[in-house]
């Protein structure tokens, strides 16, 4: 596990996968395709529990403000800046579900903070990390 620090908010944006964890591919595709600069861009999938169901966000990090109203996204958020517990997760796509075990470790350390949301950084093709903000 390593420690990264973000210096600043990320402000996203994006849209829900309804029908998670079927879709998310597709809703990644979606938002890629609708963005000028394609995959010159960091993206970002952002999950929480509530009332037992996963929701997961696929979401691209905004180039200036009020960028996500131009897209008509479902939604917008800010990942707060500070420190965050990580693994990195090489050929990540070939690893699609052993991603919620990695979460599933992070979530059991107890330097993660309280309600954090889980996120994922796709850094590359190859590429990923998963994050959950640290309480230290």
């Amino acid at each position: 596990m390593q420690k990264i620090v973000l210096p600043k908010d990320l402000h996203l944006f994006g849209n829900r996968v309804h029908t998670f964890p079927v879709g998310i591919k597709e809703s990644f595709d979606a938002l890629i395709a609708m963005l000028p600069e394609g995959l010159e861009r960091p993206y970002y999938g952002v999950s929480w529990m509530e009332a037992g169901v996963v929701i997961y966000y696929t979401m691209a990090a905004e180039k200036f403000s009020g960028e996500a109203k131009l897209y008509s996204c479902e939604t917008n958020l800010n990942i707060e800046k500070g420190e965050y517990l990580a693994v990195t997760v090489r050929d990540w796509m070939s690893k699609t579900d052993s991603i919620k075990d990695v979460f599933d470790g992070l979530m059991k350390d107890k330097r993660v903070a309280t309600g954090a949301p889980c996120v994922e950084w796709y850094k590359s093709d190859e590429e990923m990390v998963c994050m959950m903000k640290s309480n230290a």
